[in-house]
């Protein structure tokens, strides 16, 4: 990947918040589906979500500014002076530093996931007097794991309907591949889930990296969240408040029943028990009188005469 902070068009000492705003703009804009007849936009977009992915990994973002690591998240190396990562340490200062040279080899491998020299008399070639490197004869001649691929970042979008029952749900990861993230029994929001080889591809020939999925809960158009406990609002008739009876009140899993009581003061919340989120909350219903619309002259009677003939208060 080229440099991250290019790719987003913004300056290194960027906030989040301009960041966030920086790569919607571009990923609108880049969109595969906004732009069916570039032949580059998909490759365009999956670069414009690695860099933000890449950018707003704090770890990986202090790491690349210090110049530990490279916009693909592979080590620089030290120790070998400025031609392999701009380090100037020496095998002398390493050793002096509580390094032997040995340490600084192997740190230097480290960098090609454990692969070895091939031909000749690289097997056996021990530049410190040893017995050869690591996964060569010494070790039975088996080939040492390669390095695997970096982890990628993604957050899913989950509907309480789909947390409460749990399932699977669709993602579309910063490669522009689409996977279904399948929701643990209790999912909660700020979960992260875990995909398996679904990360970026190792430049080593290693196992691919993993996809780390955060959960987000969206915003639900009746219910409004306060922990596992759930509240909605419930229109309720005039007479109903007075004279009291029965409502169907909408939860996660199907509608439920509610009784009114007679002369129920709406100031209340009525609780349902165990219909919150995954069943460890509760729900609680605020009940809404609501007027006729056109009004009624006979209503508007009656309340005339009972202001008039028997007012109460309601208020200090």
């Amino acid at each position: 990947m080229r440099d991250p902070y290019s790719v987003l068009g913004v300056p290194r000492s960027v906030s989040e918040k301009d960041l966030k705003s920086a790569y919607r703009k571009l990923a609108k804009a880049n969109h595969p589906d906004q732009n069916q007849s570039d032949p580059k936009a998909q490759q365009k977009f999956a670069e414009i979500s690695a860099a933000y992915d890449f950018l707003t990994d704090k770890e990986k973002k202090g790491a690349y500014d210090r110049g530990e690591i490279d916009a693909d998240g592979n080590p620089k190396f030290a120790g070998f002076g400025n031609g392999m990562g701009g380090g100037r340490r020496s095998a002398a200062a390493g050793a002096g530093a509580g390094f032997s040279a040995e340490d600084i080899l192997k740190e230097f491998m480290s960098g090609f996931g454990g692969a070895q020299p091939r031909g000749g008399r690289a097997a056996g070639f021990d530049p410190f007097g040893g017995q050869g490197f690591a996964g060569a004869s010494g070790m039975g001649g088996g080939r040492q794991p390669q390095a695997k691929g970096e982890d990628t970042n993604a957050t899913v979008a989950v509907s309480l309907e789909d947390a409460h029952k749990g399932g699977s749900v669709p993602l579309r990861l910063p490669n522009n591949k689409v996977v279904n993230v399948k929701l643990p029994e209790g999912v909660e929001d700020g979960q992260q889930i875990r995909l398996k080889g679904q990360g970026q591809v190792s430049p080593w020939g290693g196992e691919p990296g993993d996809a780390i999925v955060t959960v987000k809960f969206e915003r639900h158009p009746k219910f409004r969240r306060e922990g596992a406990d759930l509240r909605v609002d419930v229109p309720i008739t005039l007479y109903e408040a007075v004279l009291g009876g029965k409502v169907r009140v909408p939860t996660l899993d199907n509608e439920a029943e509610l009784t009114l009581p007679a002369n129920i003061n709406t100031a209340k919340a009525l609780r349902l028990k165990g219909k919150g989120l995954h069943g460890k909350g509760d729900l609680y219903a605020n009940l809404k009188v609501v007027l006729p619309e056109a009004g009624d002259p006979d209503l508007e009677s009656l309340m005339r005469f009972w202001r008039d003939q028997k007012p109460y208060k309601v208020r200090d």
